[in-house]
C-alpha cells in the first residue's frame, strides 16, 4: 500500500551533512585552545581533563555557566558573529576568577532554527579566542538544530566553564574589612548585560545599527554595541598569587548596586566615587538618548568598570602595578567602610557625572 511521502529528518528541518560540516569546521578551533591537562580533540561522547597533568596537588572545582542575553539579536541585525563567542566564554571565566580559581576547560551549547555552517562556524571561532585568552582548552559541546523552536537562522548560546584552586588558596572575601580600598579595572565597553534596555533605546530612537555609531564616527553602531566582553583572568590570577586581593566583583546584570555587596561581609560599605573615571562615550549617549537615572545607570550597566578588586591599604602599589603589568587600565575608586546590617554599595557623583545637574548618590536597598 502506498503510504505517500517519504519523511526524512531534512525534510522535517534538520541537516545533518551541516552538522558534520560544522564539527570538521571547528575541530581546529578546538585543537587551537590546548592546554596542559586537556589535548582538546573533539568526536568523543565527553571532554576529558586530566587535572595532576595541569599541576593540582589538591584541588577545589569551581563551575560557572552562562550566556550572551540579547546582545546575540544585536549580532543577528547587525550581521556580524565573530565576537559573541568572545562574549560567552568571559561571563563564565570571569565569574571564576573572582573565586581564585584558574579556568581550565570550557564547553559550548549552541541552538538554532536552521543551522548555517558559516556562521556557526564564526561563532565558534570566537568561542576558541575566549578559551585562549582566558587560557581554557575547549573540550566538547553540543549544537542542537530545533526548527519551530527558534526562527531561521535565530540562535542561543550557553557555556559551561570549569575551573580549579588549590584547597585554602580561595577567595571569599571573608577578611574584607573596614579602610580597604576599591581599584576598578576598566571596561571593553557594555559587555554583556543590559541589552535589552540598550536595544530598546535603539528601536525606540530609530537608529541603524550599520550606520556611524553617534559617539564614535570609526565604526558602526553595531560594531561598536558588539565590543566583545573583557576578559580578565590572567591579570586577577596574578594578584591572587602575588597574595594582593582579598575579593573580587565581576560587575554584570546588577551592576555595582547589586554585584559588589556580595563579595563584601555583613556590617561594611563599598563607597565607589563615579568621579574617579571618565564615563565611556556609549554610556553617556545612552544615558542621554534614554533618559536614565543615574541609579538606574548604576543598577544596571558596568559604566566602565568591568571588575571590581578589594585589597588593603598596604597592597595597593602592587596590586596597581601587577594590573599595569598585565595590560589592565586599573584606577582607585574607593574604599570600604562601616555599615549596619546586610553588606551595600554606595556610588556618588558630582555635578556633571553620568549626565546628572547635581550632586548625587545611589545605594543599594
Amino acid at each position: 500500500m502506498d503510504k505517500g511521502t517519504s519523511y526524512t529528518y531534512q525534510s522535517a528541518g534538520v541537516d545533518i551533512d551541516a552538522g558534520e560540516a560544522l564539527v570538521d569546521n571547528i575541530k581546529p578551533l578546538a585543537a587551537s585552545t590546548k592546554r596542559p591537562g586537556a589535548d582538546a580533540d573533539l568526536g568523543g561522547f565527553g571532554g576529558l581533563f586530566d587535572l595532576k597533568a595541569a599541576g593540582f596537588n589538591d584541588p577545589i572545582l569551581v563551575a560557572a555557566t552562562d550566556g550572551v542575553g540579547t546582545k546575540l539579536k544585536v549580532a543577528l541585525d547587525a550581521g556580524q558573529h565573530s565576537t559573541v563567542g568572545i562574549d560567552l566564554v568571559a561571563m563564565c571565566v570571569n565569574d571564576l576568577v573572582v573565586q581564585g580559581a584558574e579556568p581550565l576547560f570550557f564547553l559550548d551549547y549552541m541552538a538554532t532554527g536552521e543551522l548555517d555552517v558559516d556562521q556557526m562556524t564564526s561563532v565558534v571561532a570566537g568561542i576558541a579566542e575566549g578559551c585562549r585568552q582566558s587560557g581554557s582548552a575547549l573540550i566538547g559541546g553540543e549544537t542542537a538544530e530545533m526548527p519551530g523552536m527558534y526562527k531561521g537562522k535565530d540562535y542561543d548560546l550557553a557555556g559551561f566553564s570549569v575551573g580549579a584552586a588549590e584547597r585554602g588558596t580561595m577567595i571569599d572575601g571573608s577578611t574584607v574589612e573596614t579602610g580597604d580600598v576599591l581599584i576598578g579595572l576598566k571596561s571593553s565597553g557594555i559587555h554583556s548585560n543590559g541589552y535589552s534596555l540598550v536595544r530598546r533605546i535603539i528601536e525606540d530612537k530609530g537608529y541603524d545599527y550599520s550606520a556611524p555609531a553617534p559617539f564614535d564616527n570609526n565604526q558602526t553602531l553595531g560594531e561598536a554595541l558588539l565590543t566583545p566582553t573583557r576578559i580578565y583572568v590572567k591579570s586577577c590570577m596574578a594578584l591572587v598569587k602575588g597574595g594582593f586581593v582579598k575579593a573580587f566583583s565581576h560587575i554584570t546584570g546588577g551592576g555595582f548596586l547589586e554585584n559588589v555587596p556580595r563579595v563584601l561581609p555583613k556590617d561594611t560599605v563599598a563607597q565607589i566615587d563615579s568621579s574617579a573615571w571618565d564615563l565611556m562615550p556609549i554610556y553617556s549617549w545612552l544615558q542621554n538618548e534614554g533618559n536614565i537615572e543615574t541609579r538606574e545607570m548604576a543598577r544596571t550597566f558596568n559604566c566602565g568598570i568591568g571588575m571590581v578588586v578589594v585589597v588593603s591599604k598596604d597592597n595597593v602599589d602592587a596590586a596597581l602595578a601587577t594590573l599595569k603589568a598585565h595590560g589592565e587600565e586599573a584606577v582607585i575608586i574607593g574604599d570600604v567602610t562601616r555599615g549596619d546590617g546586610k553588606p551595600k554599595c554606595k556610588v556618588t557623583g558630582k555635578a556633571g557625572t553620568w549626565g546628572a545637574s547635581t550632586n548625587w548618590t545611589a545605594i543599594t536597598e
